[in-house]
Formats: C-alpha cells, structure tokens, sequence
C-alpha cells in the first residue's frame, strides 16, 4: 500500500488539501498523481464542499517530478501511453493531476510557497486563485530536462499571460519570484502566510449561497475564451435557475434580516 502523499480535512464546508510528502518537496512521484487525482475526484462529488484550499507540507508548493523516482519506476519509458485519455475524459492521468482542479465545481485556492516548479507549477496554475508567497520561487522547468510542460498548461495558462511572456519563461526555464509571478500573471496575489490567507479567503467564500458559488466558477470557465452569443446566453441561463431558488432567497432574507444567511447544500443543475 503506498504511503499517504496527500490529505483532506472538510470544516464549516472548506476542503484543506495538503501534499503530505514535505521531505522531498512534495515531488511528483507515481503515488502522489494517485492520490491528487483521487483528491480531486472525490471533491468534486462532494455538495457540502464550497471552497478548496490545496498546499504542500513541509518547505515547498510543490518542487516537480520526482525524477528519480520517475526513472527507476520506469515511468519515463511509458511516453508512448502519453496521448491515450483516461475513460471517457479529455486528459491522461498526468495532465488530469492539474486539470481536475478545474472541475472541481467550487473554487481552488492554491496557497504557494518555497519551490513551485514544473509540474508543481502546473498543478497550481489548475487552481482558480493561487496567493503566492514573495520569496517563492516559481518556474515552468521542464525544458531543464529537454522537455516541454504537459500537464495542461496549454489550457491554464493562456488566460493569464501574455504570449511572448510564456514563451521566455518555457523555453528558459527562468526561475522567478512569487512577487515577479505575480506580475507576470503566474499568481493572483502576494501573501506573507499563503496557506492562513488562503484559509481566510475560502471561510469568506464558505459564507456565500453554495449554488451561487458554483454557477460563478462555471460561467467564468465557460465564458472567458467562448463567443458573445454563447457567454450571454449562458449567463441568462443560469440566473434563470437561480433566481428565486432556496439559496437565493435565503441570501435575500437574510440581507433583509440583517443575520448570517443558513444555507442548504448545493443543489441546483444547469443541464
């Protein structure tokens, strides 16, 4: 049975997700893309969840592929199972690590600090919000090792950053600070104490209508690189389902009441 590479504790509807593997820097070995897929599979099944935060033990995000690891498992010889997908999905079990963020149907705070390189960068470009501490040092790192990023960054990435700015910073491998991140787009904000900020942040989203949440996180997903026709007529949709829902109304009431609303579990579909 392999060790445990990444934990999750649920208080008052907030998911803390920690890569347990502090001693190595949480580096990227088979049992941790394991356990961080599984992670995110079972919160993304979870209706009492309404924010995740995800950080790494010990002095480090996340530093990468564990590459010893990788060369005496042999996993670096399976590059021709790359382009197969996992069942009925769109990525393979690497990119799926970073991706599945994305379908975690509330909003991901990744809370970075120490080395976040490669594929630990990629994991936390997977998040909605990443809070970055100033001195963290952040790299997209693969061509270190004469390869190119593939755990979907090509889908996380370009809404955040300038084109000729991703590419200095692929095809270097240019080492920055979490403050420079920042700047370039790698990171949402600086935090002194990503992981306590990033705590902070999700008890404050906690506190909003859980279906709210979740339509917001997917109209955005949805919209930011759809047409006009698709982005409008999405937005209709959803607040047609929203308006005058259980969540909504409470929100209303308790505006009106001047107290803490009292929400039920998200429970409102689109499709």
């Amino acid at each position: 049975m392999a060790e445990q590479r990444v934990s999750i504790e649920i208080v008052d509807h907030v998911a803390d997700v920690r890569m347990t593997r502090g001693d190595k820097h949480n580096g990227l070995d088979g049992a941790m893309f394991a356990q961080l897929r599984e992670a995110a599979g079972a919160l993304r099944d979870d209706r009492s969840v309404r924010a995740v935060v995800l950080s790494g033990d010990g002095p480090s995000f996340c530093a990468g592929l564990d590459v010893q690891d990788a060369v005496t498992s042999g996993a670096l010889a399976q590059a021709d199972s790359l382009d197969e997908r996992l069942d009925g999905e769109l990525v393979n079990a690497f990119q799926a690590v970073a991706y599945d963020w994305r379908r975690v149907p509330v909003p991901v705070i990744a809370a970075v600090h120490g080395n976040c390189f490669g594929g630990g960068m990629q994991i936390a470009l997977g998040a909605d919000i990443r809070l970055v501490a100033p001195d963290a040092r952040l790299s997209i790192m693969e061509i270190k090792w004469g390869l190119i990023p593939d755990m979907a960054l090509t889908v996380t990435l370009p809404p955040l950053m300038r084109r000729d700015v991703a590419m200095e910073l692929m095809v270097t491998g240019r080492i920055v600070s979490g403050a420079e991140g920042v700047e370039l787009g790698l990171g949402t904000r600086v935090a002194d104490d990503p992981r306590d900020a990033a705590l902070t942040l999700a008890r404050e989203i906690a506190g909003k209508s859980p279906d709210a949440i979740r339509f917001g996180k997917r109209l955005l997903q949805d919209t930011w690189t759809a047409d006009d026709a698709e982005s409008l007529m999405l937005e209709s949709r959803m607040q047609k389902v929203l308006i005058g829902s259980p969540n909504q109304m409470e929100t209303v009431q308790a505006q009106f009441g001047k107290r803490a609303p009292e929400y039920a579990d998200a429970s409102l579909d689109l499709d």
